[in-house]
Order: C-alpha cells, then structure tokens, then sequence
C-alpha cells in the first residue's frame, strides 16, 4: 500500500565541537540512544521498524548504521543501511527512508545521521610498492579529473569574491546565528544526551562583530575572505526521525510532518555552495505555493557566504531562516547536520504548535555537499 510519510518522531544528540564533550563517543554510540528515544516518543517497538537508514561520512566502512541499531537493542532482523553523500548523507538517508514508505515497501523507517570528527579514523593510503610510506591524506577526491575539485572552504572564498560578499557581512550573519541559537537554549526538548554532562549545544555563545571580525582569515582575501567564524566548526553528533506511513500513524494517533516533496541533485563539483538553489526551484516548481508561503526553512551553514546566497537568490525572509540557528552556531558534525535541520524543524513547528499557531505549517530543508551534490526536503504539518 503507497501513501504519504509521516515524520512521527524526531530526535538529536546535542552537537560538539570536535574534542569537546561528545569526544569518547563513536558515531554509532551518539546515534543509538538518538533511536531509543525515537521508539519511546513515538510507543514503537523495535521489531516494528522495517529499515534502519543512518548517514556518515568520516568512517570508511563498517557499516555504522548497522552498529546503531545493534546498540539500541532493535531485532538483528531489522536490516540497516550506511550512506555517504558527504554532507547530504543523514538529509539523504531521511529521503530515502521517505520513499521506501511511499513506495509501500516499509510502514516503518528510522532514518539519519551520526558523525564523530573526534574518533574518526586517521586516513592512509597504501603504500603502491614495497619499500614505501603509506600516504596520509585528509579527505578524498570528491570529482575525478578533469573536473575542477578544489577544498570546500576554498571553493566557497571563490563564491564570497564573486559575488562580493564583504567579511563584515559575513561577520554580521555569524553573529545573528549565535544570537538565534542562544535565544532558545532552554525551549529545546528534542535533544538526547548520551551518557555525558553535555545538555545542549556547546559551541553556540555571545559573539559581538567586533570579535567576530578579529578572527583569523583562513581563505581568500581580506575584503571578502572567510575566517574562523564564518566557517562551521568541526564536530560531533547524531540526528534521526522515526518515519511512518500515513496510515500507520492514524492508527497510532500520531501527528507529525508529512515529507511533501524531496530530491537531490548534482551541480558542478567546483561550486558546490551553489547547487541548493536550483534545487529549490525545482522542488517549488512540483509544489503549490512559493517562499513566501513557509513558515521555516531550515539550510545548513557550512559557510556564512553559502547561506547568504542563497537566501538572497530565492528571496528567503530572514525572520524564517534558520529560526533556532545555524551551523555556524552549533558546528558541523558531516553525516549528521542534514538531519539536524529536519529535527530542527520539528522542534520549530511543535514550538509553533504548543502555542496555537500557525493553522498551517510548510518548512524546508535543504543542504550542499562535496562533489556538487543537494539534498532538499519540504514538509508540512499532518494531523491524527
């Protein structure tokens, strides 16, 4: 039976910069009791779940998706599945979980993302003949030749130069991110903290303009060049949502947000910042309203600069960006920080909910990633 999916349930870990309070935890010990909690929120149990699909990026292997599962105590019958679209993994994972619900091959999907910068393997290649070095490396070729394959920080001082987007500019966004972040600190319900002190995000804090433009310049130039706090930080965390069927969730009573339309899309490898925006008009193109019409969009801050064109270029209003923060507040934990934005998302309209608004809700959510890549999901309230 197809039909619409339901995010019935959605959960994150606080996320850490990289060596700070998340560091002992590997990805599939953040994302377990990040599906624990799911299972409780939602009265599901685990032999209920159909799919367990969980984003990463840092460990080469392993399967952490199965790991995940294993370690929240679901049935060894429930299959589970890693992938890696670099920064668009858990956004990914949540569309694909969508779509085995759609095509009513599951009822029930866990879906996300999980990352640890700090337990992340050291990376080597081996050595091509006897006698030689293994060769360190940080990160792999995300396009091969001849397409253009720069770092993604030097990629987006390109975009900053072209369209000259100023370092204050920059500056000022990073500021506004922090501010949101703080603002709602202690409204925040859906964040799962496992087996650490940590309650809460702990890289968002008070950041003036004044500090803000002191920090190092790491790439490009000195009017429009990126800098320590333009730049998500590395770190650690998982986020995951519990899917359902619509059908099942009308049995279960559950509300939630119906995934309305999704998809990816490839753009050129050498402008990667760049491609959510067309796959914005795509995605509107399907739909039947515009921007001005939702009530959030959700996109994560790899870069100040990334952010700031697109919500000039499809005209987002700034009082629904990023409403609770961006990445450049909380950090940007690789396989993990596209489904933070769908959990921040319903964290956004539950807010919006406990105090009689909106009658409607339609948010967005969208993010870029290495090699040319986009992820974008739309999603709108459902009722019981």
């Amino acid at each position: 039976m197809t039909g619409r999916a339901v995010i019935a349930a959605a959960r994150r870990t606080p996320v850490a910069p990289r060596g700070g309070g998340l560091k002992d935890l590997q990805a599939d010990e953040l994302a377990a009791p990040v599906f624990s909690k799911l299972l409780d929120d939602a009265g599901v149990l685990g032999g209920m779940v159909d799919h367990v699909l969980l984003g990463n990026a840092l460990y080469a292997g392993g399967n952490p998706a199965r790991m995940a599962a294993l370690r929240a105590g679901l049935p060894p019958t429930v299959p589970a599945m890693t992938i890696d679209t670099q920064c668009c993994s858990g956004l990914d994972a949540i569309i694909q979980g969508a779509r085995l619900i759609e095509a009513g091959a599951a009822r029930c999907v866990i879906a996300g993302g999980a990352e640890s910068y700090s337990r992340a393997p050291v990376r080597m290649h081996r050595p091509t003949a006897m006698g030689k070095e293994p060769v360190v490396y940080t990160r792999p070729a995300f396009a091969p030749p001849p397409f253009d394959d720069p770092d993604l920080s030097e990629a987006a001082a390109r975009v900053a130069a072209r369209l000259e987007i100023g370092r204050g500019d920059q500056a000022a966004f990073a500021v506004y991110s922090h501010e949101k972040a703080r603002a709602v600190k202690t409204s925040k319900k859906r964040v799962v903290c496992p087996g650490t002190d940590l309650v809460d995000d702990s890289f968002s804090r008070p950041l003036s303009i004044r500090a803000a433009m002191r920090a190092p310049l790491l790439y490009g130039d000195r009017e429009t060049g990126l800098s320590a706090a333009t730049i998500a930080c590395e770190a650690d965390g998982a986020a995951a949502v519990l899917i359902m069927s619509e059908d099942l969730a009308h049995e279960r009573g559950i509300s939630g947000l119906t995934v309305s339309k999704a998809g990816s899309m490839g753009g050129d490898p050498a402008d990667p910042a760049l491609v959510p925006i067309e796959l914005v008009r795509q995605l509107l193109k399907q739909a039947t309203f515009n921007v001005a019409d939702i009530n959030a969009v959700e996109l994560h801050e790899a870069y100040a600069v990334q952010a700031m064109a697109a919500v000039d270029a499809l005209g987002i209003p700034h009082d629904i960006f990023n409403p609770l923060g961006g990445g450049l507040a909380r950090g940007h934990p690789i396989g993990a920080s596209g489904a933070v934005l769908i959990v921040q998302l319903h964290d956004h309209w539950h807010m919006q909910w406990t105090q009689g608004y909106p009658e409607n809700y339609t948010a967005m959510a969208l993010i870029a990633a290495a090699g040319g890549l986009a992820a974008g999901v739309i999603v709108e309230a459902s009722e019981a």
